[in-house]
């Protein structure tokens, strides 16, 4: 046997580690705070699903998140399911539910009927956006009589009541923009009609989420932009819905899930890690808030925020 044999920092993976490039520990969770996080569910389609959902909201309101919405579907098709759903969360959960509001498919007296109503029934906070076309519809067409934008459903929308109002953000840019630099017009444009704060489409490179921030800051876009994160499990599906969609997806993130498709246990704790470690890169370059994609699934949801430090609390 040769001397290399009997030396260990001779061996391939203990001398790189021994004399290769240093990357700094991530904070580990006990050395920092949980973050703010908050949730997203879509309305049910049927009574299966309803008690899914439940199922999810239950399991996930014991971590007290700042509050969770439910979106509205394509073309508005969701619209009394959706109220149906934030409306039983007023009052049945002590969460602070937000409700999606779109402009497709309804008149501006309709959209202001919808967001009345949900005054009444207590709700504050509403997440305007110009929203997806009805399947089967080649593009978006605002109604004749409705809000042709986002910026001019939240301007409307600033008349109707005092709402907190969040709109939609694209770090990789909004797939029907003209360029980069016109989608992120249309968000100052939204920001200075009164939105309070934005939430981004999904992406999985932080450094993705950092450059966009620095690009809001020099347009002049102070208010918060909360990343919108999105644990995988179907990552097949995840490829091709972000196709369309416009967000990348790393070829580090197709290593990770290579070879677990028919591995339901091992792909959620992937994502899970995943998830996690992209809110700590996060968090360590001062990000502090986060909207979690749920799915309407709460394992997965639950797993990530637990191993951010979020631990449930007494639900009165």
């Amino acid at each position: 046997m040769d001397q290399a044999s009997h030396n260990p920092t001779r061996h391939g993976t203990l001398e790189r580690w021994l004399t290769g490039p240093r990357i700094p520990a991530l904070p580990a969770p006990r050395d920092m705070a949980p973050p703010k996080l908050s949730f997203e569910f879509f309305p049910p389609k049927s009574a299966t699903m309803e008690a899914s959902l439940w199922e999810c909201i239950r399991r996930l309101e014991p971590l007290a998140p700042r509050f969770v919405s439910v979106t509205y579907g394509a073309g508005g098709t969701t619209r009394s399911r959706t109220h149906a759903t934030v409306s039983r969360i007023v009052a049945e959960t002590s969460l602070t539910p937000v409700a999606h509001l779109t402009t497709v498919g309804a008149t501006r007296e309709e959209v202001h009927e919808v967001a009345r109503e949900y005054w009444a029934a207590g709700v504050r906070h509403i997440v305007a956006l110009r929203g997806d076309p009805p399947v089967g519809a080649a593009q978006y067409e605002p109604h004749p009589g409705g809000y042709a934008q986002a910026e001019d459903l939240v301007r409307g929308l600033r008349g109707v009541a005092d709402f907190d109002i969040t709109v939609g953000a694209y770090p990789e840019t909004h797939p029907t923009a003209l360029s980069p630099e016109a989608d992120l017009d249309f968000l100052k444009r939204k920001i200075d009609a009164g939105a309070t704060r934005a939430i981004t489409q999904y992406f999985f490179d932080t450094d993705i989420y950092l450059r966009f921030i620095e690009r809001c800051h020099k347009a002049g876009i102070t208010v918060p932009i909360v990343p919108g994160i999105l644990p995988v499990t179907n990552f097949a599906q995840v490829v091709k819905f972000s196709a369309m969609c416009g967000a990348s997806v790393p070829e580090w993130m197709g290593h990770l899930f290579e070879g677990i498709d028919d591995d339901a246990e091992t792909r959620k704790m992937v994502a899970a890690m995943v998830a996690a470690e992209q809110v700590r890169l996060l968090q360590a370059n001062g990000v502090d808030e986060f909207h979690i994609y749920t799915l309407n699934r709460s394992d997965l949801a639950y797993a990530v925020a637990h191993l951010l430090g979020a631990r449930p609390r007494p639900v009165a």
